[in-house]
């Protein structure tokens, strides 16, 4: 397992090195990450394989999660796009604070000064509740006292170069930063963690002993990697065409294969044949739960 050349670690090292310099913010230092499992991973591959991996980026279409996405895929493939960031600007009351929690179920969030361009930190959601508790409570808020540090980091950094800085600094939420010193996307350990072992659901993903609901009658929510044969037979109606048949397995790429594209959160398709599709979660890289409206009930809402 140690057995790794003198000279294959000094090229990972240089590169961690170069790719740290070339992109860091002022007062921000990209350190070599320690050299551990991780680096074993994606640290000791052959001249050939780099320029294999440099051919096939951006990849299209999506890979596996497996262990060469630590090295093949960068921070940009991965992170939320700044629109869909959800940040509090440091002169938040503590029960908008605590509403935003609540609301969006995230135990962090980014913290601004005056705008998402200008970050402080994060505030955890256990810090909050140590210091101030949930209930009304007397004593003067300061959200600047909660603030914890996350990373800044360039869209080009591999995600396993990212996962070592989180690994060795204990920091699991990093902000990408662009050209211009502007926020550009977030991305959390948990989102790296998915590209290698694939989707983690935690106790606030919906499970349903299933992959589907019934909301109301002809209203369902679904989740994307249900599959479509079997949701057909439960609703009675055809959703895949003669063509896609045999191409796609799940919900999810039947939506992806209509559209050409993943669709954003939020975002509504109907279908040829009235079938509405509104997009309920969803990262940059894949569908993950929708609300299907047959018909009869697409056209009455």
């Amino acid at each position: 397992m140690e057995q790794v050349t003198d000279a294959a670690q000094q090229s990972a090292d240089t590169e961690d090195a170069t790719e740290g310099s070339d992109n860091a913010e002022p007062g921000q230092s990209f350190e070599p990450a320690a050299r551990g499992l991780l680096s074993r991973w994606f640290g000791g591959r052959s001249s050939a394989d780099e320029s294999q991996i440099e051919q096939s980026h951006p990849p299209a279409p999506v890979p596996p999660p497996g262990l060469g996405n630590l090295r093949r895929m960068r921070v940009g493939d991965v992170a939320i796009p700044k629109v869909e960031i959800e940040a509090v600007p440091v002169t938040i009351s503590r029960d908008e604070l605590v509403q935003k929690f609540r609301e969006h179920g995230y135990s962090r969030l980014p913290v601004f000064k005056e705008t998402l361009d200008t970050p402080l930190g994060l505030v955890h959601l256990k810090d909050l509740a140590l210091e101030y508790g949930f209930g009304s409570g007397n004593g003067r808020f300061n959200l600047r006292k909660l603030i914890r540090p996350l990373l800044y980091v360039p869209p080009s950094m591999p995600i396993g170069v990212l996962l070592q800085k989180m690994q060795v600094q204990r920091i699991h939420m990093a902000l990408v930063i662009d050209e211009y010193g502007g926020v550009d996307g977030l991305l959390t350990l948990e989102d790296l963690i998915e590209q290698v072992i694939g989707e983690i659901e935690d106790e606030h993903d919906e499970t349903d002993d299933g992959y589907w609901r019934e909301e109301k009658p002809g209203q369902w929510i679904v989740q994307a990697r249900a599959p479509v044969h079997e949701f057909e037979s439960v609703t009675g109606i055809r959703l895949a065409d003669a063509e896609a048949d045999d191409e796609i397995d799940s919900m999810g790429g039947l939506l992806f294969m209509q559209l050409g594209r993943v669709p954003a959160r939020g975002e509504v398709v109907v279908t040829e044949n009235g079938v509405e599709y509104e997009v309920i979660d969803a990262d940059p890289r894949r569908i993950k739960r929708l609300r299907v409206r047959l018909p009869g009930v697409a056209a009455a809402e």
